[in-house]
């Protein structure tokens, strides 16, 4: 237990450092913005009680909304996505039994099913996150394709970190 614990703070710190210090700083060319701390919110174990899993990402989205500036969106999107999550979990891993505090991480679920999962939900956070930001259906599809570039971006740096760090599958 507490090496998960400890294993969750430093990847916390981590990922945390990245976005602020990073990607936060990064302007390309307006359309994209991509958010890698999303990864601390998918590789919580799977068994997580799911208010802890709700308190957890309200604090991540509000450590990134307080040095962004962002008044509260990235805390609203990643409260929504920890509340799909168990859901999303349930539907693509409907036959896939988690143990203890097994995270649904690429080494138990294999990366095509990590980047399913990865990718629904990275999908549903930017949609959120940047209709909540121009509230407004006025640019519909000048937002949709910001928060498509934005998604396809953030996978792939998600996919990166996670080859870079990850374990290979077990089975």
């Amino acid at each position: 237990m507490n090496n998960v614990l400890f294993k969750n703070i430093i990847r916390f710190i981590i990922l945390m450092l990245i976005q602020v210090l990073v990607l936060n700083n990064m302007n390309l060319s307006g359309y994209l913005n991509p958010y890698i701390y999303i990864l601390f919110i998918l590789l919580l174990p799977a068994n997580i009680n799911r208010s802890f899993l709700l308190i957890l990402a309200f604090g991540t989205g509000l450590t990134v909304d307080y040095f962004g500036n962002t008044l509260g969106l990235h805390a609203a999107a990643c409260v929504v996505i920890a509340f799909m999550r168990p859901g999303t979990i349930n539907l693509f891993f409907r036959n896939y039994e988690f143990n203890g505090n097994e995270e649904p991480g690429p080494s138990s679920i294999g990366y095509r099913g990590f980047l399913k999962y990865a990718i629904s939900l990275m999908f549903i956070h930017q949609l959120i996150l940047f209709y909540f930001e121009v509230f407004s259906f006025s640019n519909f599809f000048f937002t949709l394709s910001k928060v498509l570039l934005s998604t396809v971006l953030s996978i792939i740096l998600i996919m990166i970190a996670v080859l870079l760090t990850g374990k290979r599958k077990k089975k």
